[in-house]
């Protein structure tokens, strides 16, 4: 098969690596890649908003099977295009996706169908929201409607900051469009759960748990982020709860949608808080989580791209997927300033020395290449250093040794990546 994995991020490279490693793929392309997925892929010269030209290319190049990453593609109306030229694609209709471009789409979907999550208003004047705020007092949370990257939602400790985090959003047109409308919720306390399901519009078949962590610092302090690192399995997901969360959130969601005659296909990313009353709903994604999905395929047994292919031929029913046993654990290196402003076009160096053996890989998540062959960052987040272990704590070790072979003065990351699930495995 000729397929084509849409996208240019550490998600994307790590979809590669497991795509590129099936027997069922003879060519592999992606839009429009990085310098790491160039070593893997046919990288093509492609935005991964640029529908109508992508669906030109997948005609033009007889492509079998489109594998979208971002959600933006998604938003925009991607697969409903691809399908219309009667080409296989993994992942949501435009209508679908609104589980993720709309907050105020998924709660209301939330409230109406039982699924369990915070209480919430929905607000498109920033004086009725400051009022609400203030009403309600803090911890409150903050989100703006649309997509804003990860980076537009503010857990409040305070009234003031909530506020402010209204005025950024809906004056001061921080996220864009995307704030011009707010939702505004209850703080929930608990601990988080990244939980996947690959959907097929009515079947559900649940991955493995991962636990990604959003802060930009240390001990979860900072500004949120689109993620600093992961790892999988998260030991609070047990079997139990897994099964809790498909029968109050997944399988209520899948038959939501269907009903609304938008059914669900793609992976849905539930993201959760596990508080005393059990799951509850933080938000949905409509792809893969970044930086989850790196260590969700660096654990994948199975080859991937039949079960992508059951899910969007709509057979998922009989599928299985079977995991390794070992734990994985990634950590992000970013530019320095990020999530603020950061430098672009920085040198890297050191990448092949961190990947020591099969059991480390990094993926490239904003870099390129220079002209004279030099590795460059091209965004915020730029590296994903990956690594297997027996244990997290093991993982974590092997994954850090890495990220120390790697001179990049202009970069950072978080060095307690896993420490929840550390903490359990020593106690």
């Amino acid at each position: 098969m000729k397929i084509l994995v849409v996208g240019g991020g550490g998600r994307e490279h790590a979809l590669c690596w497991a795509i590129g490693g099936s027997p069922l793929c003879t060519e592999l392309y992606c839009a429009p890649g990085n310098a790491g997925i160039a070593a893997i892929a046919q990288c093509v010269d492609i935005g991964a908003s640029d529908v109508d030209g992508l669906v030109e290319f997948a005609k033009q190049d007889g492509i079998d099977l489109v594998v979208v990453g971002p959600e933006a593609p998604l938003v925009l109306g991607l697969v409903d295009r691809l399908k219309d030229e009667n080409i296989k694609v993994f992942g949501p209709s435009r209508a679908a996706a609104q589980l993720e471009a709309s907050k105020g789409f998924a709660k209301d979907l939330c409230a109406a169908n039982g699924i369990p999550t915070a209480a919430y208003a929905r607000f498109e004047e920033a004086e009725a929201a400051r009022a609400h705020i203030r009403d309600q007092g803090a911890p409150i949370v903050v989100k703006a409607d649309g997509l804003a990257a990860g980076k537009g939602v503010t857990v409040a400790a305070t009234v003031e900051e909530a506020i402010a985090a209204v005025d950024a959003a809906m004056l001061d047109e921080a996220f864009g469009a995307a704030g011009a409308a707010v939702v505004i919720e209850d703080c929930l306390v608990g601990e988080e759960l990244s939980f996947f399901a690959l959907c097929d519009g009515a079947t559900a078949l649940p991955l493995a748990s991962a636990q990604d962590h959003k802060a930009v610092g240390d001990g979860d302090t900072g500004p949120n982020t689109g993620g600093m690192g992961a790892y999988s399995p998260a030991p609070v997901a047990t079997p139990d709860l897994e099964a809790r969360i498909m029968e109050a959130i997944v399988q209520p969601t899948l038959s939501a949608m269907a009903a609304a005659g938008t059914p669900y296909v793609g992976v849905l990313y539930c993201g959760l808080m596990i508080t005393s009353n059990g799951p509850e709903l933080i938000e949905y994604n409509v792809r893969f989580g970044d930086p989850e999905c790196q260590v969700l395929m660096m654990r994948l047994m199975s080859d991937i791209v039949p079960a992508l292919i059951a899910a969007a031929d709509g057979v998922l029913g009989s599928f299985d997927l079977r995991w390794y046993p070992e734990a994985a654990l990634t950590v992000v290196m970013a530019a320095e300033g990020y999530p603020g402003d950061y430098d672009k076009g920085t040198v890297i160096a050191g990448v092949e020395a961190a990947e020591t053996d099969d059991d480390v890989m990094v993926f490239h998540a904003g870099t390129a290449r220079r002209a004279d062959g030099a590795l460059v960052a091209q965004g915020g987040r730029v590296l994903n250093v990956t690594a297997i272990g027996e244990t997290v704590g093991a993982a974590q070790q092997r994954a850090y040794q890495a990220v120390d072979q790697i001179d990049w003065p202009d970069g950072f990351c978080r060095r307690d990546i896993g420490w929840r699930a550390v903490e359990r495995e020593k106690a």
